[in-house]
């Protein structure tokens, strides 16, 4: 599957952007969100807890974050899962015990436009690696296992692919320091554009197409809220 707008997807990208749009008191308050709400997977293979933001367990806190998102992306439409009634997930709560493998959020509906994804930290410790290399096809995890090559996702789970690999050889200090949970080879042909330390208090905005992964860096767990945007 590829994208049927590439055209406008691509007039929408631009490079990674830091933005500090929540007060102490409001990341407070969706750390408080997240104690709330119940637990909707638990992917032992990931090794993460995973929660929806489901809308209307703190209204007043729905609000403010909305609207903060509308400050610094403009007009968008929200592209998480929705409730039985049909309502939007305001974003994925992640606490992850273990680093997640290279992939991207680039959505599973070739007719949508993918916009941004805002990722905010809510514990301190860990790092997220975002490649050069970008991805117009369906959410994707990318491996070179033969076996994992063959899993046939449903319409809610990442394709597979090792169409990412090129000819230049990954840069082994960068490995040994960030990437050790990635076989190397895996790593070969990509180029990294950003290392983004995680700090409470603030947000990072980066394009739906950009491939990505987590750092080895990770004390116990990282704990974070993502939303994913759409035009």
């Amino acid at each position: 599957m590829q994208h049927k707008y590439l055209d406008k997807i691509k007039s929408l990208e631009g490079p990674p952007r830091k933005v500090n749009i929540f007060s102490g008191k409001e990341i407070s308050m969706i750390q408080e969100l997240y104690t709330m709400l119940p637990e909707r997977m638990f992917n032992k293979k990931q090794n993460v807890r995973k929660k929806v933001w489901e809308q209307n367990y703190k209204k007043e806190l729905d609000e403010i974050y909305l609207n903060k998102l509308k400050e610094v992306l403009g007009d968008f439409k929200m592209d998480n899962l929705k409730s039985d009634k049909g309502e939007d997930y305001y974003g994925l709560f992640h606490e992850s015990f273990a680093p997640l493998p290279i992939h991207v959020d680039s959505g599973f509906n070739p007719d949508d436009i993918p916009y941004k994804q805002i990722v905010t930290p809510l514990a301190p410790i860990g790092d997220t690696i975002f490649f050069k290399q970008r991805w117009y096809g369906r959410s994707t995890t990318f491996t070179i296992d033969p076996d994992d090559l063959k899993f046939k996702p449903k319409a809610d789970q990442n394709d597979r692919s090792d169409k990412h690999i090129g000819n230049k050889e990954f840069d082994k200090e960068m490995h040994k320091k960030y990437l050790t949970h990635i076989d190397i080879n895996n790593l070969k042909g990509m180029e990294i554009e950003l290392i983004y330390n995680w700090k409470v208090g603030e947000s990072l905005i980066v394009d739906r197409t950009h491939i990505h992964c987590a750092s080895s860096r990770i004390d116990q767990k990282k704990l974070g809220l993502t939303t994913f945007t759409k035009k």
